[in-house]
């Protein structure tokens, strides 16, 4: 990696970077709440709350109020990977998902993408070619152990995956 550290700037709705000689910049957002797909500080999020980096440098952010995955490119492009924009539970591809407050975000070697999402109870992932599915919990609050959606959280907030594909969530 480029052993930079990013950070989703929750109230100042940016992500930033840090270098290791310790210089902090501005990769993506205007600094105001908004919902905007464009380059770098063009680009608006809502309350963003996690970043996870790919091998090649790609950056996946949880725009936790715009109910949306989003993935700035290195060259400063911010999309939307995933999510109507509207609260909501539904498995599908990109932008016809939706997801209720997602508070985090972490990626695999294979470009997998994990979110816990929050107020639906559920940790979903989003394949390379953008499908949306519920990988474990059951939409409903609990404290369940398991397999996949027979499982049951209560408002998961963080996820992390391993080398070997193992999911973890706080």
């Amino acid at each position: 990696g480029d052993d930079n550290v990013y950070v989703a700037d929750f109230n100042n709705h940016k992500i930033r970077k840090i270098a290791p000689n310790g210089d902090v910049t501005t990769v993506a957002g205007t600094g105001i709440a908004g919902n905007t797909d464009s380059n770098g500080t063009s680009a608006s999020f809502k309350f963003p709350d996690g970043v996870a980096v790919d091998g090649s440098g790609n950056v996946y952010v949880a725009d936790r109020n715009n109910h949306k995955i989003r993935k700035i490119a290195l060259n400063g492009d911010v999309t939307t990977l995933a999510g109507s924009g509207d609260s909501g539970s539904t498995d599908a591809n990109g932008t016809a998902a939706s997801f209720n407050y997602p508070y985090g975000v972490a990626v695999d070697g294979l470009g997998n993408v994990y979110v816990p999402d929050f107020y639906n109870h559920k940790i979903r992932m989003i394949a390379p070619n953008g499908d949306v599915t519920t990988l474990a919990g059951t939409g409903s609050k609990g404290n369940t152990d398991a397999n996949g959606t027979s499982a049951s959280f209560n408002a998961p907030t963080g996820v992390a995956v391993d080398g070997s594909g193992n999911v973890y969530v706080a």
